[in-house]
């Protein structure tokens, strides 16, 4: 997947947005070089002490991804950390909460390769969660509007997070991801991707 360069006269040259949005391409194509030529078999191997695979860390930043848009577009209600009732914070972080949200559940399958995955489908859907980047990045106005941070014990209260630094954020999370992905890669063939 290479994402196009933005075309829109609202993304012109110099334009800032068209300019994160050029970086945050070039970190997409340093993760998704780490799994050119690799089988479906492989990109779900766990070839280091961690728990990761390269599918699973494509699935993880295409989620992070769409989320923090969601976010950027809808604003906090797009981002609910809500745990189910009786479970607290301390239960969750301990691994002894009696249920478990689904954004939870969600977050811990995307750093695997389940049944039925496959290089091709999970390309595809980075592919689109990109294009809807693009998009919605393309029709801002203004990088400055800020929305104040969901509650949860990660971010401190009172947070807010303006578009730019969404952006920001977004391109260091693909940007970090891909050089655990490279690691990834070297260990399961010798292969790099730079």
């Amino acid at each position: 997947m290479t994402s196009p360069e933005p075309t829109s006269p609202a993304l012109a040259h110099g334009d800032e947005r068209a300019d994160l949005l050029a970086e945050l391409a070039d970190a997409r194509g340093a993760l998704i070089g780490t799994v050119r030529g690799l089988s479906d078999e492989q990109i779900a191997e766990r070839p280091t002490v961690s728990a990761l695979c390269l599918g699973g860390l494509l699935k993880h930043v295409a989620s992070t991804e769409e989320s923090w848009l969601r976010f950027v577009v809808e604003g906090p209600s797009a981002m609910s950390f809500e745990l189910p009732e009786g479970v607290t914070w301390e239960d969750f972080g301990a691994g002894t909460a009696s249920a478990y949200p689904q954004w939870a559940i969600d977050r811990q399958n995307d750093f695997q390769v389940l049944p039925g995955e496959t290089l091709a489908g999970i390309l595809a859907r980075y592919e689109e969660v990109a294009a809807r980047t693009e998009k919605a990045v393309a029709s801002l106005t203004d990088l400055s509007v800020t929305h104040p941070l969901p509650e949860a014990p990660w971010n401190e209260p009172g947070a807010v997070r303006s578009v730019r630094r969404v952006l920001i954020h977004v391109i260091a999370e693909t940007t970090q991801h891909a050089g655990h992905a490279d690691i990834l890669r070297e260990a399961i063939d010798g292969q790099t991707s730079t």
